[in-house]
Formats: C-alpha cells, structure tokens, sequence
C-alpha cells in the first residue's frame, strides 16, 4: 500500500514539473522575442502591431536577392521591436502612394518608409517625436545640366517625382503660388528608373534627399545642383488622435533614445545609407 502511494505521489509530482515547462515553452514561442526582452510576465501575449513599409526604395525598404525584405528602415524596426517585448511587430509591404490610406483605414499600424514631418502631412497624421533620421532635399539633374539651379529654373520643365511623397509636396506647394509652372510627372512607386529618365531627357530633374543621390546612381550621371530646398526630420507615422497610436509612438521614442545612445542607430545609418544621417535634427 506505501509503495502504491509513493508511485501516485511520483507520478503527480512529473506532470507537475512537465506542466511547468511546457507553459514556459508556449509563451515564448507566442512572444517571439529573447529572453532579455520577455517581461517578467511571460505569458502576457503582445500586441501585434502592422508596419506598413514599401519593397522599391534601395538601401532603405527593399527585396534582396534572397527574397528578403530588409533595408534600413527595415532592420531599424527589428531593433525596435527587440527594445518593446510589448509589441510584436509585422510588416505588410505595399507601394509607397498607398501607405497613407492604409493607415487612414487601419489596415496598418504605422508607417515606417523615411517620411518626412511636414505641415501638410500633420494636419492628417500624427508623428512620434525621436526622429531617426535628418536629411535636406535639393533637385537633381543630369551631370552636364548647369542651367538648372533653383526652383524658379524648373518652369516649363517636366520633374521626376512619387506621388504623395514629401517632394512631390515642395514642388505643389510652388504651382500653388506660380500658376502650376512646373510640370510635375508623379512616377509609379514601384518603377526604379529616375536615373535612365533624366540622363536620356525623358524629364529635366527630380527632388532627392542628400543620401539618397549615391543609392540610385552609383554610376555618377546625375548630380545635386543649387541650394538645399528643404530640410526635415525623419519620423513614423501613426494614424491622429488615437490612444493606441500615441501609446505605441512614445514606447518606440524611448526604444529609438536607446538605439541613439548604444551606437545601434548609428551603425545601421552608416551600413544601409553610406553616412551616419542620424545627428542632426530639426527642431
């Protein structure tokens, strides 16, 4: 009879010690994050938020010869994500000119696609405030063009941009004063051929951020030309007016305070843009 108890006692105490690790192993598959992040509630689930990003920016959000999606914004969320064992990020990638309306519409959480913080896209959205990025826009056009220098030398000229892009702004808010005198030709955001269109005469120009002249033209046909016209901060986007939303933005600027601070943000400027364009900022 002492050895029948003794076998049940055993046999509970097992699957006790089996229970107890197969709870721990299930919560940090659904977690998917490390150890140094998980909370020390392990089995709070966390919330999965949609990052919506694009797959034709070079350097910054792209498809590799993998079939991986990566790029600096990219892997910049990546180490964002480990920083906020509270979230589970996920990317959901589409072309650039619909990323807005996605967010509008709640199909995506943020937008993560090096936006700029301007007037126009504040009156609609909301911005977390620990940019990750600065940079300064000036036109471009082909190495031999010397008569282009300003904006006021782009009337009459057909220029390069993506529609609903922070160019393509500078250059409406113009017409809107100057009787639409430059003619704006919005490229398809999928479409990698800026640099074939301005060297052959297709359209006389494009705006460009500073980092971005190298990463599409690693020949050398085209060149940045006048005084910078503009220059922002580099943000994400979040839908206006919603809790969610703000409590997401303030737990990613102390993730990005972080990433500043231990060299992360830094490091991945320099691999993915060629230059650290994270110092700066406009304030």
């Amino acid at each position: 009879m002492k050895k029948s108890i003794s076998l049940v006692i055993a046999s509970l105490l097992t699957l006790a010690i089996a229970g107890c690790g197969n709870s721990s192993t299930n919560s940090s598959k659904n977690r998917n994050v490390s150890d140094a992040t998980t909370p020390a509630n392990a089995s709070e689930k966390a919330t999965k938020i949609i990052v919506g990003t694009g797959t034709a920016f070079p350097k910054v959000c792209f498809i590799d010869e993998n079939g991986k999606l990566t790029g600096f914004d990219v892997e910049l969320l990546k180490e964002i994500d480990k920083q906020l064992p509270e979230y589970e990020f996920e990317f959901q990638t589409m072309d650039f000119s619909n990323l807005l309306l996605s967010l509008e519409t709640k199909k995506i959480d943020l937008v993560a696609h090096v936006m700029e913080k301007n007037p126009e896209r504040e009156l609609k959205y909301s911005f977390n405030k620990e940019a990750y990025a600065h940079w300064r826009n000036r036109i471009v056009v082909a190495k031999d063009n010397d008569s282009i220098q300003s904006l006021d030398d782009l009337k009459g000229k057909k220029v390069l941009v993506g529609a609903t892009s922070a160019q393509a702004q500078i250059l409406e808010n113009y017409n809107k004063e100057h009787d639409n005198a430059i003619n704006i030709v919005y490229q398809n955001g999928a479409a990698n051929d800026t640099v074939a269109q301005i060297s052959t005469g297709r359209v006389d120009a494009t705006l460009a951020a500073d980092f971005v002249l190298p990463i599409i033209d690693p020949q050398s046909q085209l060149k940045a030309s006048g005084d910078e016209l503009s220059s922002a901060d580099i943000l994400y986007v979040f839908r206006k007016d919603d809790a969610d939303s703000q409590k997401l933005s303030d737990a990613i600027d102390s993730a990005i305070k972080e990433l500043k601070t231990n060299g992360t943000l830094g490091k991945l400027s320099t691999e993915w843009l060629g230059a650290d364009v994270t110092a700066d900022s406009v304030k």
